[in-house]
């Protein structure tokens, strides 16, 4: 692994998933003594402080203790049940500083204010919950669903349908021709930020197809050959990353502006100014923490 490959956000994670234990076997109470708990308080997390902070809480942190919001149990880190719990947004005024900190799971991936195994841990967490939050009644026949499994799945009272958490599969690609790569601005990307290329994978397509797909609509660059460099969890609410390198056939751009505000090709020269800080346009890449900035780190490096 490289080190950009190190730096990614929610990649890493301590959880050894239980799903044998969650069907047949009893799951521990979340008072029991070394419990770990997720908190959610709406889209905030809460985080205990100390050198450094943690997401993982005990029971020993709620008074009264708890016993209300959505319970699901996770698994186990370093032998430790693990629970992610979602309380209502106002729930955060039981947890004031200097005893803890509360922030959006965003900015505490941004920050690195937890260890990398506990940021995975948190992505699992707010994926699981953000689904529960979505899916509370039957898409078959619209009846309130009830929480079984531990949390990992909802089932319909009336027609019996089992509902399970789902992730939304993503490319993201650097697209390269020759000694350029193709980067681009989406409407609504912070500041000056440029980064890959992305979109969702269809139903009944390849991850090729989609990344070739994906650009030529963007863009109407066309796409040869794709392969995989890597992945990365991408909690907002429940996607799964798939880093791409692709080979463009063509040069040409015509983007598309409900998906892009620009896009052009940049040498690796210039992609240098924009990691450093130095372009003149002050056009930036991507943060570390995701996988955008692994993808063209690699093409800086000439890795691709």
């Amino acid at each position: 692994m490289t080190d950009a490959f190190d730096r990614l956000g929610f990649v890493k994670s301590a959880l050894v998933r239980h799903s044998a234990e969650r069907e047949h076997v009893a799951i521990p109470p979340i008072d029991a003594p070394g419990t770990g708990i997720l908190l959610f308080a709406g889209d905030r997390v809460i985080l205990r402080s100390g050198e450094p902070p943690t997401a993982l809480l005990t029971p020993d942190d709620f008074a009264p203790p708890l016993r209300e919001g959505l319970i699901v149990f996770l698994g186990r880190a370093e032998g430790r049940p693990v629970f992610a719990v979602a309380l209502p947004e106002e729930a955060v005024e039981g947890f004031l500083e200097p005893t803890f900190r509360v922030s959006d799971l965003r900015g505490v991936a941004a920050e690195g204010a937890v260890a990398a195994e506990e940021l995975g841990l948190l992505a699992t967490a707010k994926s699981v919950l953000a689904w529960h939050g979505r899916n509370g009644f039957c898409a078959n026949c619209g009846t309130a669903t009830e929480v079984k499994a531990g949390g990992f799945r909802r089932e319909c009272p009336a027609c019996a349908m089992h509902h399970f958490p789902r992730t939304d599969p993503v490319v993201i690609m650097l697209v390269r021709r020759g000694d350029t790569c193709l980067i681009g601005r989406g409407p609504h990307f912070p500041g000056t930020m440029y980064s890959c290329l992305a979109g969702f994978v269809e139903p009944g397509e390849t991850i090729e197809d989609a990344v070739r797909r994906e650009t030529f609509e963007e863009t109407g660059v066309v796409v040869g050959a794709v392969r995989y460099r890597a992945s990365q969890p991408w909690p907002f609410p429940s996607s799964l990353m798939i880093g791409c390198i692709a080979e463009a056939t063509s040069e040409a751009i015509t983007i598309d502006p409900l998906e892009l505000a620009d896009a052009r090709w940049v040498s690796r020269d210039e992609l240098r100014t924009m990691f450093d800080g130095s372009h003149p346009e002050e056009i930036t890449a991507p943060k570390p923490l995701a996988i955008a900035h692994l993808l063209l780190r690699d093409f800086l490096d000439e890795r691709v």
